[in-house]
């Protein structure tokens, strides 16, 4: 009775095919198990709304200029807003999305972001403080679950 015997090359190609057979299998099988996984994209924005609102409408049209003030870096953030007509009070949010022409920005250019921290924030009307105020914006975060079947 003979036993076969392969020749040197052959058994190192059989051993390469069998590592490449077992790498396909193993990310076949790691790619059905995160098929079956549903995986959450979130995010958390925290913005506050600023208003002025010339209550009886007395003024007619007028500029109101919005200066938030970051306690923590000292920088100043400035939004002007032209009210129209018959437009007597106007909402804006703070940080504004940088893409929106008007925005808050510090007079470097830099727009406002919603850092941590304690503000303060007033509404200039013809170049005198008409309200003022003050927020915290917190610490936020975002928990991710995975959901397997």
């Amino acid at each position: 009775m003979t036993t076969p015997v392969l020749p040197v090359s052959s058994s190192k190609g059989l051993m390469r095919a069998g590592r490449l057979l077992g790498a396909v299998g193993a990310l076949w099988l790691l790619s059905a198990s995160a098929a079956h996984a549903q995986t959450w994209m979130v995010s958390t924005t925290a913005q506050i709304k600023l208003g002025i609102l010339d209550k009886y409408g007395q003024l007619g049209p007028y500029t109101a200029t919005f200066v938030v003030h970051s306690e923590k870096t000292g920088k100043d953030y400035f939004l002007v807003k032209q009210l129209a007509k018959n437009q007597t009070g106007i909402d804006v949010l703070f940080p504004t999305d940088p893409a929106d022409p008007d925005y808050f920005k510090a007079e470097s250019g830099e727009a406002a972001v919603a850092a941590p921290g304690r503000y303060t924030w007033e509404c200039r009307v013809k170049g005198v403080k008409a309200v003022s105020g003050r927020f915290v914006f917190p610490e936020v975060a975002n928990d991710v679950t995975v959901i397997t079947k």
